[in-house]
């Protein structure tokens, strides 16, 4: 294999679809900030931003090499390519890999204790074993149905509130509610993975949300989600001008074509929904940052 075959590799293994989703937490975090009149600390914002890029890219190599373990994946699948499971990666490799982008991560977030206090070597520890626990461990979070829980808490409740608490020192029920919505907005990333791989799942004995509520319902719950988490946050947007509203609205739009999408298509086609699902989730946390900047 090449050396730029190896880098694509090692790319895909990264997910970079999905990785908007990790900035998408911060940013919104950024937004509650600014829109609280507090003054914006650029260096702890951006050193949240790649705590989380290198968490949830670690919990991506962690997925691939516990699964592969487990004999979950299997070659050929319809998703995006497994390079463990393929023979492009060592199983070797990617532990490394995987211990190493831990350990950048653990850097990235003790740098945060200046700001947040040592209570956050508890938090990151929490957060380094969730990502970890979704794949691993005697009860991994993504084969028992809890996956979309676990990204409703890593990527809403606690980016959100810990930038937040971060840039302020404080905590509030709008901060609360934008976690929940940003939280539910993340899980339909995840909803549209498992929708995808509901044969390859059931086959491997593997169970997801999407397994045990079928691809109908695993649908409506897509759109359900985009509805609830945009609706929830209508008063947020509000507050910084009715104008605003436009850009919920836009969210909300794109997540009801996507919904669509979803009825049409299956296998590998749904594979660019992923990306446009995170992009979607990334608009409105973005947006919501740049109309409380402005």
């Amino acid at each position: 294999m090449t050396g730029k075959n190896k880098i694509k590799c090692w790319v895909e293994a990264a997910r970079p679809r999905t990785l908007p989703v990790s900035l998408a937490g911060v940013a919104a975090g950024v937004g509650l900030t600014l829109a609280d009149g507090a003054q914006l600390k650029a260096a702890p914002a951006l050193l949240c931003a790649l705590f989380a890029l290198l968490a949830q890219v670690a919990s991506n190599f962690a997925n691939e090499y516990f699964d592969f373990k487990a004999g979950i994946d299997r070659p050929g699948r319809v998703g995006p390519r497994r390079g463990v499971t393929e023979g492009d990666i060592t199983p070797a490799a990617m532990r490394c890999a995987l211990f190493a982008t831990l350990a950048a991560a653990a850097v990235a977030g003790c740098s945060l204790i200046y700001w947040g206090g040592w209570w956050l070597l508890a938090a990151g520890v929490v957060i380094m074993l969730g990502a970890l626990a979704y794949s691993a461990g005697p009860y991994p979070l993504s084969r028992h149905g809890l996956g979309e829980i676990a990204v409703e808490v890593f990527f809403g409740l606690v980016p959100v509130g810990l930038t937040y608490y971060i840039q302020t020192g404080g905590y509030s029920l709008g901060v609360f509610v934008m976690s929940i919505a940003v939280g539910l907005l993340a899980a339909n990333i995840l909803a549209v993975n498992n929708y995808r791989d509901i044969d390859d799942d059931r086959a491997a004995g593997k169970v997801t949300q999407a397994t045990l509520i079928g691809p109908a319902a695993t649908r409506s719950l897509y759109l359900a989600r985009a509805a609830a988490g945009v609706l929830m946050t209508l008063a947020l947007w509000w507050r910084l001008a009715p104008w605003t509203l436009l850009f919920p609205a836009l969210t909300l739009c794109a997540a009801t074509g996507l919904w669509r999408y979803l009825g049409t298509h299956d296998g590998a086609s749904l594979n660019p929904a992923l990306g446009k699902t995170a992009l979607t989730l990334l608009f409105f946390s973005a947006s919501y940052a740049l109309c409380a900047a402005l």
